[in-house]
């Protein structure tokens, strides 16, 4: 056997090697092989306007805005080679029964008795997808044995993804929205803690604000004080025309003791110990310290109310969008099978093959000889 093989002439082995295949490949293309229309089509997610302006920056991060980035676009191009997807796109337009109908043609056909996994697998080839990192556009490709089945497919995979991007988007606001509400809850409670404590140390020492009475208990004592640099003066100018013992002196002299007492019981009064054995200037301090409690709590409770308020929106309208650049495109040609590539690769393979042979059956040949 493989001495006649070696002894074939070069139009025989011609025609076995370069004759042969290119006629029964010709033969499939023409007769069996199923035309495979592409419909095509480009699109992309986008978030939609109203990005929360006007919002403080920490209420944007309680509501969790973020911009829009290509790990959208990139999430929809896995979620179009999905089993989801391909289950929901069987409900709607059988494609088991349709790619099953190929006729003759085998190799591109699924068999109607394929597995889940082999259907998935048929699919992804059937299913096109390209991502062009620099523009985030995802162009989609389907396939289909006629055009308008191809258009179809494509029309069905984008209403899919549209449906997909909302519900998605919609429950990661909701869960936003919750997360707010609930840093709502807590910082309700804490700001009614901080009031109800500050309420509390007003009752319990009979004080409005000891900050505020600290206050006008020193102007008070500055106030006695130019008083009594007043009378000092007055009484310095009295000295020099009358004697220590007039009337005027004596009078003078009384009154600047009667306000160095005064003056000495209001700046004691801001320090000494009352009757519960606490001092006006420590319950100032104390006090302040409540009050600045008491605003921290009412400002978070203000972001927190303005973040429920932007997470609401949020899930009320429509966060982000699939923008459809090229819609479905309906082929008017079959683009598979590539009949004249196809049957230029087997002809260089051919060529190349018989060249190999011719140069192997002559070196066996001249060895024999």
């Amino acid at each position: 056997m493989i001495r006649r093989l070696v002894h074939l002439s070069t139009r025989r082995l011609a025609g076995f090697v370069l004759v042969l295949p290119l006629l029964l490949y010709s033969l499939y293309l023409a007769a069996i092989a199923a035309d495979r229309f592409v419909s095509e089509s480009i699109v992309s997610v986008r978030q939609s306007g109203g990005d929360g302006g006007g919002v403080p920056g920490a209420a944007l991060m309680l509501a969790g805005i973020t911009p829009a980035s290509h790990e959208d676009t990139l999430h929809l191009k896995d979620y179009i080679h999905s089993q989801v997807l391909l289950h929901a796109l069987e409900k709607r337009l059988g494609l088991r029964a349709h790619f099953a109908d190929a006729g003759l043609d085998l190799p591109f056909e699924l068999r109607p008795t394929a597995s889940r996994e082999d259907f998935v697998a048929y699919f992804r080839k059937r299913v096109e997808i390209s991502f062009d990192d620099r523009s985030a556009l995802l162009k989609v490709r389907t396939q289909g044995f006629t055009a308008a089945f191809a258009q179809q497919v494509n029309r069905a995979i984008l209403e899919e993804c549209e449906r997909f991007v909302n519900e998605t988007s919609h429950r990661i606001a909701r869960e936003r929205m919750a997360f707010a509400e609930g840093e709502l809850g807590r910082s309700t409670e804490r700001l009614q803690a901080a009031r109800n404590k500050l309420l509390a140390f007003q009752s319990r020492h009979r004080l409005i604000d000891p900050a505020a009475q600290a206050a006008s208990t020193g102007a008070l004592a500055a106030e006695l004080q130019a008083t009594r640099s007043r009378l000092e003066a007055e009484l310095n100018g009295l000295l020099t025309y009358l004697k220590d013992d007039a009337y005027q002196v004596r009078n003078l002299r009384a009154r600047l003791s009667a306000l160095d007492a005064q003056i000495a019981a209001e700046r004691s009064r801001a320090t000494a110990e009352n009757r519960q054995g606490e001092r006006l200037n420590v319950l100032a301090a104390d006090f302040q310290a409540l009050q600045l409690e008491a605003q921290f709590a009412q400002d978070a409770y203000k972001l927190a109310l303005a973040a429920v308020e932007n997470a609401r929106i949020d899930a009320t309208r429509k966060i982000k969008s699939l923008v459809v650049v090229e819609p479905p495109t309906l082929p008017e040609t079959a683009e598979y099978p590539l009949r004249a590539y196809n049957l230029a690769t087997l002809l260089t393979v051919c060529v190349l093959l018989f060249a190999i042979l011719r140069l192997v059956f002559a070196i066996v040949r001249e060895h024999q000889d």
